[in-house]
């Protein structure tokens, strides 16, 4: 009992270390200093990465997306307001370039979509393809809590802040995905 307690203490001490580490980081990159921002992006590349390309289901657009976003960031960092929030604030950009991309492809329907896809590469993901072509089917309402909350672990109140809702909101929409989930996993069983 007395050793859970303690361990329990030493990763809360240890996330809140990590924490104020990364805020002071995100302070320097915001005064200008690029070793930092650096520093910052090579804590998060495979966070967006993984991110883009659970969206994307395509390495080359993925690494579009995630170059897009280091970029904006770069821009940008000086606008964060609240150094605690960089990683809601990344993540934001991060769905925005998604989102952009969505729209390049669809001014183009007169072509096949596949031409401008190339192939989906799920070589480490072959035992959750189900779920992952699940997923893709959800509206993108439902899509986005499901993926920030179950593959990167985000609280409802970041996820609210990302797609600027009320928290109620994405906890109805996580509900609802995954009750899609499950009829159209059923289904295809």
């Amino acid at each position: 009992m007395i050793e859970n307690i303690s361990i329990k203490r030493i990763r809360f001490l240890n996330k809140k270390q990590r924490e104020y580490m990364e805020y002071k980081l995100v302070d320097k990159a915001k005064e200008g200093c690029d070793e930092y921002f650096e520093i910052l992006i090579n804590n998060y590349k495979e966070y967006l990465y993984k991110t883009a390309f659970l969206y994307v289901k395509n390495e080359h657009d993925a690494l579009d997306i995630y170059q897009e976003t280091v970029y904006k960031a770069y821009i940008n960092i000086s606008k964060l307001r609240n150094s605690n929030f960089f990683k809601t604030w990344i993540t934001k950009i991060l769905i925005n370039n998604v989102n952009m991309k969505n729209r390049h492809y669809n001014k183009f329907q007169d072509e096949p979509v596949e031409d401008y896809m190339g192939e989906i590469e799920y070589s480490n993901i072959e035992e959750n393809i189900d779920l992952y072509d699940a997923i893709d089917r959800l509206d993108e309402k439902y899509k986005t809590p499901v993926i920030l909350q179950y593959f990167h672990d985000l609280t409802i109140s970041q996820i609210a802040e990302i797609m600027e809702c009320n928290e109620n909101t994405v906890k109805s929409n996580i509900r609802r995905a995954k009750k899609k989930l499950y009829d159209i996993l059923k289904e295809e069983k």
